[in-house]
């Protein structure tokens, strides 16, 4: 199989089990040096979770290293998108407010506020639409890839309600792409790496770490798929957002 533009499969890289062992050991390694020395306010890693327990944030800049870190070699662009998701969710976690939904971050626009969800949701798109351009040739192929990267970020990040959820939904995403390339292994590896301590409700990915883990997925996704596959990507992610837009606002 021909790789990617973007990507570096089948030069010499680390194959799947390396790669999911990279992301698990960064993400490992950095979630216990976040946990003794918290970047910036300690406080502002600090979270009540759904059932009122405390729980940390510390989880999302460890996943987001781990995931980056790992498919860096392979694939710079995806590794573009990572960091990128991850630095406009920490945002939203250190800014965010009640609002949710598209509709309720343009309704601000219009009226002159810049929402923190507005700052992901413009922040987001554009780099994974950088990154689909660096990972595809054809244009039709490089929007399609944009869409599937930042909608998978996205679905992601809707999930990510409850403990596990979202790192349970990456894993099942990243699955069929390991039949495909390596490049699935290290969101795969990043999310089993702290699955335990966000099922045990000791840490949580927060935005930071869910719009990383799906940027991460997703660039696997769109690096592995031909143009049906990325249509039929795009337009599965494109109708979840449609219904989660319903869904928060009813």
């Amino acid at each position: 199989m021909t790789p990617a533009p973007g990507t570096r499969a089948g030069r010499g890289g680390p194959g799947r089990i390396g790669t999911f062992a990279a992301a698990f050991g960064a993400c490992r390694l950095a979630y216990g040096r976040l946990r003794r020395r918290p970047p910036g306010n300690p406080k502002s890693w600090d979270r009540t979770n759904y059932g009122g327990r405390p729980v940390s944030l510390l989880a999302g800049p460890a996943v987001a290293f781990g995931s980056a870190a790992a498919v860096l070699p392979a694939a710079p662009a995806a590794s573009l998108a990572v960091a990128a998701a991850a630095v406009c969710g920490r945002y939203d976690d250190l800014r965010g407010d009640h609002r949710r939904g598209f509709r309720a971050q343009l309704g601000a626009l219009r009226g002159g506020e810049v929402t923190s969800g507005a700052v992901k949701l413009f922040g987001i798109g554009a780099a994974s639409l950088v990154a689909g351009a660096l990972l595809k040739e054809k244009p039709l192929d490089k929007l399609l890839a944009g869409v599937v990267i930042a909608g998978t970020a996205h679905l992601v990040n809707l999930v990510d309600v409850r403990p596990g959820r979202a790192s349970l939904l990456v894993l099942g995403l990243g699955a069929p792409g390991l039949l495909r390339g390596s490049l699935a292994a290290a969101p795969m590896g990043a999310a089993a790496a702290l699955l335990g301590e966000d099922l045990g409700e000791e840490t949580m990915l927060g935005d930071l770490g869910a719009h990383a883990l799906g940027a991460a997925v997703g660039s696997a996704v769109a690096a592995s798929n031909g143009r049906l596959g990325l249509a039929a990507h795009a337009g599965g992610l494109v109708a979840a957002a449609v219904w989660g837009e319903r869904a928060g606002s009813g």
